[in-house]
């Protein structure tokens, strides 16, 4: 029996989602802290931390504690994880108990990246913890069938990391993980511009330009948009007008490397479940799904139908909150 205490939670790069079975998702912002360097002080956490990236004074620093999917600061993770769990139990209301938590990791994890999660998990007040890797989370999230002998094929783009996946009864098949997701794709960005204009920009004017004009490798309506910075050969504000042909040419390296791992976990299918493959096709999920055109783009370089999940962004929180259902059902899916 799944209690009202078990809550699932997507430790993104760049978001932290928290998922409750009665209330759906209570919890989405930015997982962004920002520390006092003197006092060692936790300023802002979140939705307030993000509006600061680039903007603080010199001893306040905004810093991204989980890189490429895992923990890379340990104890500014676990500060972020008690300060969601609080604000995840108010809104549910287990402030007297200790929830059970399933975590989602990624496949390509090393069991000390899988122990330090669990840790800081526990830290911030966890009584049971279970971990989930992506890509199922993701498929169980997306409404896949994933107990099932059908072959499931989830292409997760997080801010991070690239996971494809082909999940056939509860476990992963062949799966394939790269450490390029949308943050390589801003930082494309930011690196186009300063290159031809001598401009730099900074992380949320990238992450703009690539949501407004940022398109996979298709034909399309040319778009502009004027973006400001500060000129390098000067030090003074400048404008210029960035066009969506340019910015396409700037995520063309990366793109290509996350169709390569497409590629490559598609290889490694099995030959019964590529027939699967061919009715049911590719879901996407995470935010660099969201890309434009990212769907027709995947679909005619792989000759298979590709889709959005119905919620990208929340796929893999919906997932973990989901996945104690399927515990019985697929021991494989959550450990």
């Amino acid at each position: 029996m799944v209690s009202t205490f078990d809550i699932g939670i997507d430790l993104g790069t760049a978001n932290i989602l928290v998922y409750s079975k009665n209330k759906g998702i209570v919890i989405n912002e930015p997982s962004v802290v920002v520390i006092d360097t003197v006092t060692k002080n936790i300023v802002a956490v979140g939705v307030e931390a993000k509006e600061m990236v680039g903007k603080t004074p010199e001893k306040i620093v905004a810093i991204r504690p989980l890189k490429d999917g895992v923990i890379a600061d340990y104890d500014v993770t676990t500060e972020m994880l008690k300060h969601f769990m609080r604000k995840a139990s108010k809104k549910i209301g287990f402030a007297l108990r200790k929830p059970n938590v399933v975590v989602s990791i990624p496949s390509g994890s090393t069991s000390v990246e899988r122990r330090a999660i669990q840790d800081a998990v526990r830290n911030a007040g966890a009584k049971k913890i279970s971990l989930i890797e992506e890509p199922v989370a993701a498929a169980i999230g997306a409404g896949l069938p994933v107990d099932e002998p059908v072959a499931n094929v989830v292409v997760d783009i997080g801010g991070g990391n690239t996971e494809v996946a082909i999940i056939s009864f509860g476990g992963v098949v062949a799966c394939h993980s790269i450490k390029i997701g949308g943050d390589r794709l801003d930082d494309d960005i930011i690196q186009h511009v300063r290159k031809e204009y001598n401009v730099l920009i900074g992380e949320r004017t990238a992450e703009n330009i690539k949501m407004e004009i940022g398109f996979a490798l298709i034909d399309h309506e040319e778009r502009f948009m004027d973006i400001r910075g500060r000129d390098l050969v000067s030090g003074l504000p400048k404008t210029i007008k960035l066009s969506s042909y340019e910015v396409r040419n700037a995520l063309k390296e990366a793109l290509l490397h996350i169709l390569e791992a497409i590629r490559a976990t598609l290889e490694d299918c099995p030959a019964e479940l590529s027939g699967d493959i061919v009715d049911r096709g590719v879901i996407l999920s995470g935010g660099g799904a969201l890309l434009n055109g990212m769907e027709a783009w995947l679909s005619q370089e792989i000759v298979v139908p590709v889709q959005l999940a119905p919620s990208p962004l929340e796929s893999v929180a919906n997932g973990t909150g989901k996945a104690l259902l399927y515990m019985s059902k697929i021991p494989a899916a959550v450990r």
